[in-house]
């Protein structure tokens, strides 16, 4: 089993970051880098559970809820990581992600 306990972690400190941001924060762009990343980690998890089906897209629930969308596409995309190395990608993936942000 791949331990994603740091990817975790990471994700939730995104998002607690996200729900303590200033509204005009998340409306400069903050929000919509969340809403990437939830995106990226989705269509990941797509692709690895249906290789031949396409992706879906995660609708844009509105910027006070991209901290719970990053949540529960990282826990989907938990569900199927089948390496250290692919851990160490989504961890970069949200480290630039949160950079971008500025949260």
């Amino acid at each position: 089993m791949v331990e994603t306990k740091r990817l975790t972690q990471a994700v939730d400190h995104f998002a607690d970051r996200l729900r303590a941001a200033p509204q005009s924060r998340l409306q400069r762009g903050a929000a919509a880098e969340a809403l990437g990343l939830a995106r990226d980690f989705a269509r990941w998890a797509q692709r690895v559970e249906d290789p031949s089906g396409e992706p879906r897209e995660l609708p844009d629930a509105g910027m006070f809820a991209v901290a719970d969308q990053i949540t529960v596409a990282v826990h989907d995309l938990e569900l199927v990581l089948r390496s250290d190395a692919e851990v160490e990608e989504a961890l970069e993936l949200v480290a630039g992600a949160q950079k971008r942000a500025g949260v």
